[in-house]
């Protein structure tokens, strides 16, 4: 058996797994991981079908420019959140971990650890591929708010919402 074929044959629980680690970096992973619908959770359908596209152009032996698209997915949602870059990328180096732990439990795929060689260098390249995108969507988000305080319109954004401060503040009713 030859690497592509024993990835081809074990695609779905390479991805699988995969995607469940990636959805565990997550403080509620089970939200994103039940919910099918795109519209309740675009965070948990986004990397599914990023990594699944990603795995697939893997197995495709595509070219770099055909990753920008399901890395754009991936990374340009978790650059808003509060991931550190190396938090942010690292989904798509667990791939090669995945890969190995898949392979190492399957008697015809085992022998093939050896030539994963070639593939973790593409998975490294990927990587680098989405820590510059990475790097982007962070620069867009300074510049966002560099442009805001400019602006003078980070008073607005930055001094909450009205009704919330109603809230935050106890009423002369509810402190009797």
């Amino acid at each position: 058996m030859e690497l592509k074929e024993a990835l081809e044959g074990h695609k779905k629980e390479i991805v699988s797994l995969w995607i469940e680690r990636t959805l565990n970096s997550y403080k509620s992973p089970g939200f994103f991981k039940k919910e099918s619908d795109s519209f309740a959770n675009p965070v948990g359908v986004n990397i599914k079908d990023a990594l699944s596209t990603i795995f697939d152009l893997l197995l495709a032996n595509a070219e770099h420019p055909d990753y920008a698209d399901p890395l754009d997915r991936i990374i340009r949602i978790r650059a808003v959140q509060t991931f550190t870059p190396a938090q942010a990328v690292a989904p798509l180096l667990e791939l090669k971990w995945v890969i190995k732990q898949v392979f190492s439990t399957k008697k015809d795929a085992e022998p093939l650890l050896s030539e994963l060689d070639t593939l973790d260098c593409d998975i490294d390249r990927i990587a680098l591929m989405g820590f510059n995108l990475y790097m982007e969507c962070r620069e867009q988000i300074y510049r966002c708010r560099i442009n805001e305080i400019k602006s003078g319109s980070h008073v607005i954004t930055d001094s909450g919402c009205p009704s919330k401060l109603l809230q935050d503040k106890p009423t002369t009713l509810e402190s009797n």
